[in-house]
């Protein structure tokens, strides 16, 4: 993280603060009418992201400055209109990037279009700092009626949205899945073609994986030493699994039935040999347990798919495999039990992924709009990719260009309908370490009774009181 001068430091910290507790209020955009300037011929607008070019997300300033915005100004020249675009990039640690937003929206300034992670979305809409498209823009039809909100699974659209509120178009997104060593798994005397169905399954394919010598069987990422991996690649899959979400009408899930089951999973996987438990403990455990795959000791793995393509790819890969193509499966993430996922799925998933939101204050909001739809749509959405093969969130977009990569077009075909979000709340990064805490516990030998227990009490202290986390 570069350093702040004192006072900036200081003025950061107050905007982070007042965000966190929604003091701030409204941004004021209510009383100002959205078609302010909406005929005017020479306009200006300024993309907002925390990208810069050979530095943080360089390949997306890139885009945006030379391919983006040229299309635009001479799209919008063809219409008559001159438009001065501009890219603020940035290039800071995240936390210091939304800060500095912030401090701008609670200012009534910043970019027209700002790019932000999808979790911030409800955090800031709390705060007053983005509105509902329908209301910036001004009108509902005319928002809803855009194409390209019939490309973007409606799951998808959650990293967008708030309360069922739209606020914002959501950019590339990922999928969790089970990854499984084929190779080891032939040696067990397990399919190729696996595709477990319950919890029990996914322990009944490690208790063969255990007969091979020097093989972790499965791979659940767990403690505080991972972090926010533990979150998004173990408690929150198996908790959807349970049919439960981590927020709901409000009120954040205590020590619940559901919360105990993944809990006794946990247990199960790390007190049987089924999963290392010390790599659980180890600053760079996730790393190794990449290593580990990639070396053929790991049979079942949960990941997302940036393990795929980033991982285990055989050219530029952290832990290349030659013949990841045929020998690494993958599986839908089943649900603790047919039927008894979130919304009565089989199989369940989660996400991440951001969203572009136009800043309420905007001289211009008609035009704001036309460019978000603008860099929205297919052509811009698979220029953005530059010949890569990644998930957009656009069904049509992926359709074409991942056609070749049967393992990332599994994802954007079958976990993207399934999958589900974090919620976008202040208080989602303390609960957030409080499951990792809980996991820990479990880990390392403490019951599930007691670690519940413990992690209910953390989850009241960051929520704010215990008539704001649900217990039964």
């Amino acid at each position: 993280m570069r350093s702040l001068r004192l006072s900036s430091a200081l003025a950061l910290s107050a905007a982070a603060g007042l965000l966190l507790t929604g003091c701030l209020g409204s941004s004021g955009s209510g009383d100002q009418d959205a078609n302010r300037n909406a005929e005017a011929k020479k306009v200006e607008l300024t993309i907002g992201s925390n990208a810069v070019k050979g530095g943080k997300s360089s390949a997306g300033a890139t885009f945006t400055e030379d391919v983006l915005i040229p299309k635009f100004v001479a799209d919008q020249k063809a219409k008559g209109v001159d438009v001065t675009v501009k890219f603020q990039g940035d290039g800071s640690d995240d936390e210091v990037y939304k800060q500095k937003l912030s401090l701008d929206l609670s200012n009534k300034s910043g970019p027209d279009l700002i790019s932000i992670d999808g979790i911030w979305v409800g955090e800031f809409a709390q705060a007053g700092y983005i509105k509902p498209l329908t209301d910036t823009v001004g009108d509902a039809a005319k928002v809803d009626s855009w194409d390209g909100w019939k490309q973007i699974p409606e799951s998808v659209q959650q990293l967008g949205t708030f309360e069922n509120k739209r606020y914002g178009v959501p950019g590339g997104t990922d999928g969790r899945v089970l990854f499984y060593n084929k190779k080891l798994f032939q040696q067990a005397g397990l399919p190729a073609d696996w595709q477990p169905k319950s919890w029990d399954e996914i322990a009944q394919a490690g208790q063969k994986l255990k007969t091979l010598a020097g093989v972790t069987p499965i791979q659940i990422n767990g403690g505080t030493a991972m972090g926010e991996a533990t979150t998004m690649q173990g408690v929150l899959p198996l908790l959807v699994g349970t049919g439960a979400g981590i927020n709901t009408d409000g009120k954040w899930l205590g020590d619940t039935p559901q919360v105990r089951q993944v809990l006794d999973f946990y247990h199960q996987i790390y007190s049987t040999g089924l999963g290392d438990p010390v790599l659980q403990r180890e600053a760079k455990g996730r790393d190794k347990s990449f290593a580990e795959f990639a070396a053929n000791k790991v049979g079942i793995l949960l990941e997302s798919d940036y393990f795929w393509r980033s991982v285990v790819e055989p050219k530029a890969g952290v832990a290349k495999m030659a013949d990841r193509d045929t020998a690494v499966g993958y599986a839908l993430i089943p649900a603790a039990k047919p039927g008894g996922g979130v919304k009565g799925q089989d199989f369940v998933s989660m996400s991440g992924g951001g969203a572009t939101v136009i800043n309420p204050n905007t001289k211009f909001p008609q035009q704001a709009w036309e460019l978000l739809q603008f860099m929205n749509s297919a052509d811009m959405v698979k220029a953005s990719l530059d010949g890569a093969a990644k998930i957009t969130q656009r069904t049509d977009v992926n359709t074409e260009v991942l056609a070749s990569d049967p393992m990332l077009n599994f994802v954007a075909t079958k976990v993207l309908p399934i999958t589900q979000y974090r919620p976008g709340l202040a208080e989602y990064p303390k609960v957030s370490a409080a499951l990792q805490q809980a996991t820990a516990d479990v880990i390392g030998g403490k019951s599930t009774d007691a670690a519940a227990k413990a992690y209910e009490k953390s989850v009241e202290t960051a929520a704010g009181g215990k008539d704001k986390v649900t217990t039964n």
